[in-house]
């Protein structure tokens, strides 16, 4: 059996943020900035709270099974949980997508690179 990697996101609202709360987060913005989210086995957090209170956690996992994406979703979602409650952050809205990339459809190039090697 081969392993699978799922790529999770985890979204949500920032909700009930303190003035010091939004002043952190605001200071820590390049850090958490869209242009350098990645899928990362730790959970990567973006957001851009001057625009809107939205957060996107990604994360990376495996498994060896279909239905072990379930158990990386229930992770990612803890994870990020955790992380939020660590911090006294409110969050209302969570919500979660997995993808499992084996299942992905494959791109023009990757299409053009099977078909050449498999004829």
């Amino acid at each position: 059996m081969s392993t699978r990697t799922f790529r999770v996101t985890v979204r949500g609202v920032f909700d009930g943020l303190s003035g010091d709360q939004r002043a952190e987060l605001l200071a820590r913005a390049a850090e958490h900035d869209i242009l350098r989210a990645a899928f990362t086995p730790e959970g990567h957090l973006s957001y851009d709270l001057a625009s809107r209170p939205a957060f996107t956690f990604r994360f990376l996992d495996s498994g060896e099974a279909e239905e072990d994406i379930l158990d990386a979703t229930e992770h990612a979602e803890e994870t990020a949980k955790a992380w939020l409650a660590e911090r006294g952050y409110g969050y209302k809205n969570l919500r979660s997508q997995a993808e499992d990339l084996s299942q992905a459809p494959l791109g023009k190039r990757q299409r053009r690179e099977a078909a050449r090697t498999q004829g």
